[in-house]
This record gives structure tokens, C-alpha cells and sequence, in this order.
């Protein structure tokens, strides 16, 4: 089999052979196929064959995207940059849509010859009664804190257009009409606001049956008042939440308590350190003295020049004070010997003394 032929085998389209779309929605015809490799995509068109018209509704070329049909301009479309995915997009459905429809791809092979393949397919356009509506609650679910901002939407199925209401019911009360939107939104939510509410959903099939929704109760948590354990009989979710803020402001000052005895314990070990260490260098600093002055005196010694010691200036104060002590009692003797008449034995006396 020639490589022409292997990739046309394998270069189908696929897609259903029927789609039923709902009134007034929006609705999608698949088709799509393998890309192939020296095979690109030469040209795609869709066209359509009903009751009131038939022709080409949508072309993709080398020049673009091209509508032809005036009744579907605005309605349909086809994803770009999907290699593969040429399926037609329809908005807003009509009964006048319903006919035959068929997609057709053109490839280019490497030799340029042209490879040409189509599918068929066959749509339904139908009118489908609403269905029972669902609530479904914002972020924080049904327990919300006062304050925060939170929302219900109905959500229903059917043929468009739907219209939705929601309502507020009370015990022993007629239910009170709240909005005509199909999300009911509350920006600052307050106590006042908690009770039960549903929604009603409706279309124009059929008897135009009005479809309810099951009533859900919207609790608010009042975050000011502690919640004790005969308060929160019936709500345990609102005892776990103060449990869990009472363990977490504890836990918080556990941490301020710890942090502050470190920093205590720290502050006394840089001091005590500081305290230590300067007594000691105080002492270095005197050992260094005196050796330097020991040195100095060893260099002294060296040198041959003599001084005398500390010690010495005493000794010479005490010898001083021995010294005049002894000249007064030598010249109490003078004395005695000059009233005697021995005036040169006095002195000589006193020479051998000094």
C-alpha cells in the first residue's frame, strides 16, 4: 500500500450521526480526526439541508473564517488553533435549525494532491421542561460568620429562558418573596438573617409547571458571644469552633511566655560573661606589669648600672632616723665633754660614730 493511500485510510472524520439540541440553548455538532504528518489541513465547511434553506453555513480557507448564511451569523463558530477539533458551535437554537448537517475537511498531501472527506449529521430541536432545582451555598457553606459576605444560587435545567425566585419561610408565617435572581447574595450577614429558604424555578414548556427546590436553613455565627456547652446543645459545630479559638489564643501565649524567659536567660548569660571576663583581664594586665618591670630591671642588670630597690629606700629612712637619733645623743655628749673640757675627744668621738 502506497504511503498516499495508508494515510488516506487513516485521515477519517468521526462524529454522531444524530444531536438533539434544547430550545433556545446552545448546542455543539462534533466532528474532528487524527492529524497526520504531510497532510495539513487545506479547507473545512459546514452546511446544512431543512425544510426552508439549504447552503453552506461556515467555510475555513486560507483567506479565514467566512459565515454565509445571514440566519447564523452570530451563532456559530468553530475553535481555532485545535488541530483535529473542527466541531460547529450553535447558540441560541431555533426550531428552524433542525435539518441535516454535514462537515467537510479537505487535506493537502506532501505531492499536493487534494484528500477530501465528510460526515453527516442529523439535528433535533426540543423543548425541555424545567427541572427540580437545586440550592447550592457559597464558600463558607450554611454556617456563616456575622459580617461575612456569602450567597445561595438556584440552580435548574431545561430549555431557556428559566426564571427563578427565592423565598424566605418562617413557621406558622407566609413565605416572603426575596429576589427574582437566581443567586441570592448577602454582602454583610447579619443574625437577623438566619432561617430557612428555597427557591422556584420555571420555563415556558408545556403548562409552565413551577419546580421547587428543597428548603435549606442559613445559620449565622455570632463570633462576640462565647459559646458554652448548655448554649451549644444542637449546634456542636459552634462548641468545636470555641474550643479551637480557646486553644489557639492559649497556645499564643505559651509562645509569648516562652520567647520572653529565652530572651531573659540569654540577657543573663551575656551579662555574666561580661562580668567574668573583665576581673580576669585586669589581673593579665598586672602580671604584665610587673614582668615588664622585671625586665626592665634584668636589662638594668646588664647594662652593669646599678639601683638600689624599693626595699633600699626604706632602709634609708630607717637608717636616716638611727642616724639623727644617734648625732643627738653625740651631741649631748659634746656637750658633757665640752662643760668638761674635752672638747677634741668629743669630736674625734663623733667621727668614728659617722
Amino acid at each position: 500500500m502506497s504511503p498516499l493511500l495508508f494515510c488516506n485510510a487513516f485521515l477519517d472524520l468521526t462524529g454522531p450521526n444524530e444531536v438533539k439540541g434544547i430550545w433556545k440553548g446552545s448546542t455543539i455538532l462534533p466532528c474532528a480526526y487524527v492529524p497526520k504528518e504531510d497532510f495539513v489541513q487545506h479547507s473545512l465547511t459546514w452546511t446544512v439541508v431543512h425544510d426552508q434553506i439549504s447552503g453552506t453555513i461556515f467555510r475555513r480557507d486560507s483567506s479565514g473564517d467566512h459565515i454565509l448564511l445571514s440566519e447564523y451569523r452570530g451563532r456559530v463558530s468553530v475553535l481555532k488553533d485545535a488541530p483535529g477539533n473542527v466541531s460547529l458551535h450553535i447558540l441560541s437554537l431555533e426550531f428552524s435549525d433542525r435539518g441535516t448537517y454535514t462537515c467537510q475537511v479537505t487535506w493537502r498531501a506532501s505531492n499536493n494532491s487534494l484528500i477530501v472527506k465528510d460526515i453527516t449529521t442529523k439535528v433535533e430541536v426540543v423543548k425541555v421542561a424545567v427541572t427540580k432545582p437545586v440550592i447550592k451555598a457559597g464558600e463558607l457553606g450554611l454556617t456563616v460568620p456575622a459580617g461575612a459576605r456569602t450567597s445561595l444560587t438556584c440552580v435548574a435545567s431545561g430549555s431557556p429562558p428559566i426564571s427563578y425566585r427565592w423565598f424566605r419561610s418562617s413557621p406558622g408565617q407566609k413565605a416572603q418573596l426575596l429576589s427574582n435572581q437566581a443567586e441570592l447574595v448577602w454582602d454583610s450577614l447579619r443574625s437577623s438573617d438566619a432561617g430557612m429558604y428555597y427557591c422556584e424555578a420555571e420555563n415556558r414548556v408545556g403548562a409552565r409547571a413551577v419546580q421547587q427546590s428543597d428548603a435549606v436553613e442559613l445559620r449565622v455565627r455570632d463570633l462576640s458571644v462565647a459559646v458554652t456547652p448548655e448554649s451549644a446543645v444542637g449546634y456542636p459545630e459552634k462548641n468545636y469552633t470555641t474550643q479551637d479559638s480557646q486553644r489557639t489564643g492559649l497556645s499564643l501565649y505559651l509562645v509569648i511566655l516562652i520567647a520572653v524567659v529565652c530572651g531573659a536567660v540569654v540577657f543573663l548569660v551575656i551579662f555574666l560573661i561580661i562580668c567574668i571576663r573583665k576581673p580576669k583581664e585586669a589581673q593579665v594586665y598586672e602580671v604584665k606589669l610587673h614582668n615588664s618591670r622585671a625586665a626592665a630591671s634584668s636589662r638594668r642588670e646588664s647594662t652593669g648600672h646599678y639601683e638600689e630597690p624599693i626595699s633600699s629606700t626604706e632602709n634609708n629612712y630607717v637608717m636616716e632616723l638611727m642616724k639623727n637619733k644617734e648625732s643627738e645623743e653625740i651631741n649631748t655628749k659634746k656637750n658633757e665633754y665640752e662643760s668638761v673640757g674635752h672638747t677634741q675627744e668629743s669630736e674625734y668621738e663623733v667621727g668614728d660614730t659617722v
